[in-house]
C-alpha cells in the first residue's frame, strides 16, 4: 500500500500517473488475453469504456467526499447502513483471497523455467509453491518489517517494467525480422470483431475487464492531487490509455508468438520468451524468469496487509469477532492474517483438485474472483447515486458534472455494465475448455462469498464494539 502524503502536499499529475500505473500494471494477464487474438484490441477498448471510465469517476467522487479510512465501507455505510458497508469491503477483501491464486501461480509457472519448465502444468507444484511463499511472506509481516513497504517501486521496476520493456521490444524485433507467425499481419474486420451471436464469445471480456480491476482503491489519492477535477480525470484516462496500449500490444505478441493451443494461461509470457530468445541467446529466458519472480514475490509482500488493513478498520464498529480483531506488538492483525493465510490454502487446493487442466482451473477462481468483485461494485455505484440524494450537500473537491443526471449516467452506465459483465462471468469461454460443473461452481461459490458478511452481521454482538483500546497479543 502507498504511503500516503502529508497535508501540506500535493500530488503533481504525473506522480498520480506514476503511482497508479505502478499499482494496477500487470503482464499477467497477457496469456488469457491472447486467446482472442487480433479481437484482444475491441476487447481491451470495451474495458476501458464499460469498467475503467464509471469506476474511476463514481469512487472519485466518494474518496472525496468521505475521505475517512475504510473506502468502500464508508461509502456504502452512508448510503445504506453499516451492514451493507461491512458486507461490501468483506467482499472487496475476500474476493483478493481467491486472486491472490493467479498471481502467486503465475509466479509459480514463471519461477519453474528456472528449474524445469514441465512444472509449469504440474498442479501439485503450483500448490506447494503457493503455500510455501505465501506462509512465508505471511510470517514475515507478522515481524512488522517496514522495508516491505519500500520494496514495492524496486519489485513493480523488476517483475513488471522490465521484462514487458523486453517483451514488447523483443517481440517487435521478432515479427519484422520477417521470422513466422501464429496471425495474419493483415487482419479482416472478422479478426477483429467477435461474433456476439453467442454470448459464450463475451465470457473474454472478464480477463480484459481485469486489467483496471481494483481502480476504486488507488481513489484514495484523489483528495491529495492537485487540481483534482482537472488532473484525476486526466490521470486515470493517461493510465487507462497507456495500460490498453500495452496490454494489447503484449498481448499480440504472445498471440503471434506461442500456437493458441499450446498457449500456458500461467506461463504463456515465458512461452513467448521462449520462442524470441530460441538458438544461442536462450540463456537469458531464466534471467527474465528470475527478474520475473523476484519482482513479484516483492510486490506480494507488500500487498499481504493492504487488504486485511481495509477490512480491519471495521473492527472499531463491532463487524468482526473479538478473536479477529486482536494485533500483536508490532500492531499487526496476526490472527486476520492467519485466517487470510488459511482461505488461501483453501482456494490453493480447490485450484489443485478441480477437474481439468491448469488453464481451466485458472479460470474458473479467475471468474469467482471477478463475479464476487462484482458484487461489490454494485454496491458502490448503488450508493454513489443514493448519495446524491440523501447527502446532497457533502461537499466532494471532485464531482461528476450534470447533477443527479450525470450521476445517473456514470453511475447507472457502470451499474448496468457490471450486471451484465456478472451474466457473462457465469458462462465457461469457447476459448478455454473447462472441467466440468463450471456453472454450478460459479453459482454457489459466489453466492457462498457474498453470504458470509451477512451471516457474519447477523450474528454480531454489542461486546464486539471497541470501547477500548485493541487487544494486543
Amino acid at each position: 500500500m502507498s504511503t500516503k502524503p502529508s497535508i501540506n502536499y500535493k500530488l503533481s499529475l504525473t506522480a498520480f500517473i506514476l503511482i497508479t500505473f505502478a499499482a494496477i500494471m500487470s503482464m499477467r494477464t497477457f496469456p488469457s488475453q491472447s486467446e482472442v487474438g487480433w479481437q484482444s484490441i475491441f476487447f481491451c477498448l470495451l474495458a476501458f469504456v464499460v469498467y475503467l471510465i464509471p469506476a474511476s469517476l463514481v469512487s472519485a467522487e466518494l474518496a472525496t467526499g468521505w475521505p475517512q479510512e475504510g473506502g468502500v465501507y464508508v461509502w456504502v455505510k452512508e448510503a445504506f447502513g453499516e451492514k451493507w458497508g461491512f458486507t461490501a469491503i468483506w467482499l472487496q477483501w475476500f474476493q483478493m483471497t481467491i486472486g491472490f491464486i493467479s498471481v502467486l501461480t503465475f509466479i509459480a509457472a514463471t519461477f519453474s523455467y528456472i528449474i524445469n519448465p514441465e512444472l509449469a502444468n504440474n498442479k501439485l507444484y503450483l500448490f506447494v509453491f503457493i503455500v510455501i511463499v505465501w506462509w512465508g511472506l505471511t510470517f514475515l509481516n507478522f515481524r512488522g518489517l517496514k522495508a516491505y513497504t519500500r520494496i514495492s517501486s524496486v519489485s513493480v521496476v523488476l517483475g513488471t517494467f522490465i521484462p514487458a520493456a523486453i517483451l514488447l521490444v523483443g517481440g517487435a524485433w521478432y515479427i519484422f525480422s520477417g521470422h513466422p507467425v501464429q496471425l495474419t499481419l493483415q487482419p479482416t474486420v472478422a479478426d477483429l470483431i467477435p461474433d456476439f451471436s453467442s454470448l459464450s464469445n463475451l465470457v473474454m471480456l472478464v480477463t480484459f475487464v481485469f486489467l483496471f480491476i481494483g481502480i476504486e482503491m488507488t481513489a484514495s489519492h484523489a483528495r491529495d492531487i492537485s487540481n483534482v477535477k482537472k488532473n484525476y480525470p486526466l490521470g486515470i484516462f493517461t493510465v487507462g490509455l497507456v495500460i490498453t496500449a500495452v496490454s494489447i500490444i503484449g498481448a499480440l505478441i504472445v498471440a503471434l508468438l506461442v500456437p493458441a493451443d499450446n498457449i500456458n494461461l500461467l506461463a504463456g509470457i515465458m512461452q513467448t520468451f521462449e520462442v524470441i530468445f530460441a538458438g544461442p541467446f536462450s540463456w537469458l529466458v531464466m534471467i527474465i524468469a528470475l527478474l520475473i519472480a523476484i519482482g513479484a514475490i516483492g510486490q506480494v509482500s507488500t500487498w499481504i496487509l493492504g487488504p486485511v488493513r481495509g477490512l480491519f478498520a471495521t473492527a472499531k464498529e463491532g463487524t468482526l469477532p473479538p478473536l479477529l480483531q486482536k494485533k500483536n506488538k508490532n500492531d499487526i492483525p496476526v490472527n486476520m492474517l492467519i485466517l487470510q493465510g488459511i482461505l488461501i490454502t483453501f482456494w490453493g487446493a480447490v485450484y489443485a483438485l478441480a477437474p481439468g487442466g491448469v488453464n481451466s482451473s485458472f479460470w474458473m477462481l479467475f471468474a469467482l474472483t471477478t463475479t464476487v468483485y462484482i458484487v461489490m461494485y454494485l454496491l458502490m455505484y448503488a450508493a454513489a447515486i443514493r448519495l446524491r440524494y440523501t447527502r446532497p450537500d457533502v461537499p466532494r473537491a471532485f464531482k461528476i458534472p450534470g447533477g443527479k443526471a450525470g450521476m445517473w449516467l456514470v453511475g447507472g452506465f457502470g451499474f448496468l455494465m457490471m450486471t451484465i459483465l456478472f451474466i457473462v462471468a457465469m458462462l465457461p469461454p469457447t476459448q478455454i475448455s473447462e472441467g466440468g460443473g463450471y456453472v454450478a461452481f460459479m453459482i454457489i461459490g459466489t453466492v457462498v462469498v457474498a453470504a458470509i458478511p451477512l451471516i457474519i452481521y447477523a450474528f454480531k454482538k454489542p461486546e464486539w464494539k471497541q470501547n477500548q483500546p485493541e487487544t494486543k497479543e
